[in-house]
């Protein structure tokens, strides 16, 4: 670590995998006084939110084996970032003082209000606290209740096979799409291990109401179990779980910062605020240049990891550099025993390779520890230690995304 005389204060709001990582590279000076502000005690696993629901594997972990030395753990849930004077205000009422604010709230489940009944009846694994519902619910439903996923995406798909598995009868109504994320031959591969798992993958379904009991597809296709209402096909649905789309929360906007229209914060190339180059935003929650990155944990590490950088830059006064990224595809369990590892080109569109199977749910095991292990706590012991595969410079930053800034 370098030797430094003047304490920096650096608040990293959001203990997930971006902030958690950030904290522990900031370490890599020792006059930075680092305060990590999550609204739980324990660190959430998130990719591993379905095998929690399932009761096949655990989902948190104690920050004392993930922080380094000398991190201050607040566990609190900040309100409002207040920029001229520079304090993140919590809900608890205490005001936390700031040089350099790293945003890293991550993203929250989007149940739509447009669709009737989803917000009071469906259930979302986005968040741990919406996870020990779903699965105390679940808990008290026969085996053969009918279980309902909405969403076709990787969160989806993981939730039917993991359901599936255990003998539970599993409808997955994916909105148009099975895996979107995957190639053709990918997708055909998930297709047939969810149908022979007994999943009813209803690739056209879309649903336009959750009912206590039952969902109503808008295409009609219930594999014959309509009721002839109006409203479009009825399945029955004694559990429907909703993962379709995800949101963020709004914290940058209660903050009056500009933010683009899901509410994740606009920054430069660098994840610098456009309106205030003492914040700078890291995971999910973060629009570089209105043109942001795939929300998926592993864009969260070394997005984490850059906006450790930009700040040590700041505070060091040199120039910070700019996002590069390259992605290499995406992992899914299919249930404990199979997976896919499909594999992308750097700027993330997939090609038509993939690994399946046992070596495909064995590499997904692997990726979920080597995040934690090989990550988070490598960078707790040795601060700036995180490498990443580049890709190059992004598309040329729009001039209308400017950033403006704010303090000297």
């Amino acid at each position: 670590m370098t030797e430094h005389n003047t304490p920096h204060k650096v608040v990293v709001i959001g203990g997930g995998y971006a902030g958690t990582l950030a904290a522990n590279r900031l370490r890599m000076r020792d006059d930075v006084d680092i305060t990590l502000v999550n609204p739980r005690p324990e660190f959430v696993e998130r990719i591993r939110l379905h095998q929690f629901v399932a009761r096949t594997g655990d989902a948190t972990i104690d920050y004392g084996t993930l922080l380094g030395e000398g991190i201050q753990l607040v566990v609190d849930s900040a309100t409002r970032i207040d920029t001229a004077a520079r304090t993140v205000q919590l809900a608890s009422g205490r005001a936390l003082d700031y040089d350099y604010v790293i945003y890293a709230v991550g993203s929250t489940a989007a149940t739509p209000s447009s669709v009737p009944g989803a917000a009071e009846f469906a259930f979302d694994i986005a968040e741990f606290e919406s996870a020990q519902r779903l699965r105390a619910k679940l808990a008290e439903l026969p085996l053969d209740a009918p279980v309902a996923v909405v969403g076709g995406g990787l969160t989806g798909i993981e939730t039917a096979a993991e359901l599936a598995e255990q003998g539970r009868t599993v409808t997955l109504v994916c909105g148009r799409t099975l895996a979107p994320y995957l190639s053709v031959p990918g997708r055909r591969y998930v297709a047939k291990w969810l149908t022979r798992h007994g999943v009813a993958v209803l690739e056209a379904g879309v649903v336009t109401e959750v009912r206590p009991d039952a969902v109503v597809l808008a295409d009609g296709s219930a594999d014959g179990s309509a009721d002839g209402s109006a409203d479009g096909a009825v399945r029955a649905s004694a559990l429907t779980i909703w993962t379709a789309g995800f949101g963020v929360p709004q914290l940058a906007a209660a903050s009056g910062l500009r933010t683009d229209a899901l509410g994740r914060l606009l920054t430069d190339e660098t994840l610098t605020s456009l309106d205030d180059d003492r914040i700078i935003a890291a995971g999910d929650a973060a629009a570089p240049s209105d043109q942001p990155l795939r929300m998926s944990g592993y864009a969260a590490g070394p997005l984490g990891a850059q906006a450790a950088d930009t700040v040590l830059s700041r505070i060091a006064g040199t120039e910070p550099a700019a996002i590069d990224l390259a992605f290499t595809g995406a992992c899914v369990s299919l249930g404990r025993r199979a997976g896919i590892r499909q594999l992308a080109r750097k700027d993330d569109t997939v090609v038509n390779v993939y690994i399946g199977g046992r070596m495909g749910a064995a590499i997904k095991e692997v990726t979920c520890k080597f995040v934690v292990s090989k990550r988070i706590r490598r960078e707790a012991r040795k601060p700036g230690s995180m490498g990443w595969p580049k890709g190059g410079p992004r598309p040329e930053q729009p001039a209308s995304a400017a950033r403006v800034v704010t303090s000297p």
